[in-house]
């Protein structure tokens, strides 16, 4: 049957008031930037929700021709403008910019639509876990020739950990980091003789991933979705080593991502002044270029990307933390929806399991769970109706946390995978080997029987 579209109904609560003496020295600072940091400290808006100061259209605060600017936290600054109508629309594009529309529900629910409702992007970002594993490994194929350092602890801690801890409450995450000596691409790069360099092409970088993956070893004993961000330093017959993107034009970043995999940078090596430089060569990794790199792939993958926007838009860098805090909301509609459908697919395929098994026997903790779960999505779906962000989120991992726990039960587990067939493949062997003899004597009695039947006994 025709699967319908995905539609969304959304319903925003508008307040309006005056601004305070405070918010309005705020309002004077130089830079929208500097305004948006004071403003910070006079809010108190909860979690999915926008602040939006509309300015007089002859203010300095905002640049020449930027009409809104959205800052890193929950508040916007809005030019006005000569009619109410051109205002209304620009409200408008700042609310579809800010709110879950109905592209991030297709792109929450990925897995369960077809492909023809999905966007481009749909299927790059990782899907909803209670643990994620990160994983920064340098990959030095030639450690004769380049003596590679690279600071990851400081990095991490500077540029992924304020990340990691504004999404801490979304789930927990661990990080390590390794190095990894004489591990090659796995793809021969083509020499370009006008650049007197290497060239990695679009179309073989998939055929990069698989060799490498045999040697990181982190997925295989995992039990939560593994991130993987790869530093190479190509080995001095292949450098300097640059990618091409589908157009033939180098990346810039010299670097490229898989979706729901992880990363890949090539960081190449200055040269040696002269041919008789002592090997290897010490290499210093600029931790900074590095991390701007993968802190954007991993918000990519994380589903924090931006939409293109008008000119007249302005909108904040993050920094440090990684994602502004409007982000972070999108980011939590984005879970919720997504452990609701989850829970649903769970235990909707739980009870067409045990609807297979006439002779099954559920547990009441097995029982309680799937009643928490339930009333736990439910609650879920409230409280998103109701606009509270947070609590919907809470109650959506505990939902997904009992209905998990409850279909991998080990009272469970043995019987949904000993089916009827190999219950027989199992017992017959056994019972075989004394049921030929018995079913032998039966017939000898059964033969018997007859031919008495068939010659009376003759009496004297």
């Amino acid at each position: 049957p025709p699967v319908a579209l995905t539609s969304i109904t959304s319903r925003y609560e508008t307040l309006y008031r005056g601004t305070t003496a405070r918010e309005e020295a705020a309002l004077q600072a130089a830079t929208p930037r500097e305004a948006d940091a004071a403003l910070r400290l006079l809010q108190d808006t909860p979690l999915g929700a926008l602040t939006v100061y509309v300015l007089p259209e002859s203010s300095p605060l905002l640049p020449q021709g930027v009409h809104v600017y959205v800052g890193r936290h929950r508040s916007a600054l809005v030019r006005a403008a000569p009619a109410l109508a051109a205002l209304r629309a620009r409200l408008q594009q700042l609310a579809h910019l800010v709110s879950f529309t109905g592209a991030s529900v297709s792109a929450a629910l990925s897995d369960r639509l077809p492909a023809s409702q999905l966007g481009p992007d749909a299927g790059r970002h990782f899907k909803s876990s209670l643990g994620y594993e990160i994983t920064f490994s340098l990959l030095n194929p030639d450690p004769k020739g380049h003596d590679v350092h690279w600071d990851i602890e400081d990095a991490v801690g500077r540029y992924v950990q304020p990340l990691l801890d504004k999404l801490s409450f979304m789930a927990n995450f661990s990080i390590a980091s390794q190095i990894l000596y004489y591990a090659v691409l796995g793809v021969t790069p083509r020499f370009d003789k006008n650049s007197s360099s290497f060239l990695l092409s679009a179309h073989s970088l998939p055929h990069v991933i698989n060799p490498v993956e045999a040697r990181l070893g982190s997925s295989a004993a995992s039990l939560h979705p593994v991130l993987n961000f790869l530093l190479y330093v190509p080995e001095r017959s292949h450098s300097p080593l640059y990618i091409q993107d589908k157009e033939g034009a180098l990346v810039g970043t010299n670097a490229f991502h898989s979706p729901r995999w992880g990363g890949i940078m090539v960081y190449n090596v200055e040269g040696p002044a002269a041919p008789q430089a002592s090997l290897p060569l010490r290499v210093d990794v600029d931790m900074v270029r590095v991390m701007e790199v993968f802190l954007a792939q991993l918000r990519l993958l994380f589903g924090i990307s931006r939409e293109v926007l008008p000119p007249e838009f302005l909108l904040e860098s993050p920094g440090n933390e990684g994602v502004a805090d409007w982000e972070l909301d999108r980011l939590l509609w984005a879970r919720t929806v997504e452990n609701i459908a989850t829970v649903s697919t769970t235990l909707t395929s739980l009870a067409q399991l045990l609807d297979k098994i006439g002779n099954i026997v559920i547990k009441d903790d097995v029982a309680s769970e799937v009643y928490r779960a339930v009333d736990a999505v439910q609650s879920a779906m409230e409280e998103l109706a109701r606009g509270h962000l947070r609590s919907a989120f809470q109650a959506s991992k505990e939902a997904v946390t009992s209905s998990e726990q409850a279909f991998f039960d080990p009272s469970l587990l043995h019987l949904l995978y000993f089916p009827d067939d190999q219950k027989f493949a199992i017992y017959i062997p056994l019972f075989l080997p004394m049921a030929v003899p018995i079913l032998l004597s039966l017939g000898k009695m059964v033969r018997e029987a007859r031919q008495r039947k068939k010659d009376p006994t003759k009496t004297d």
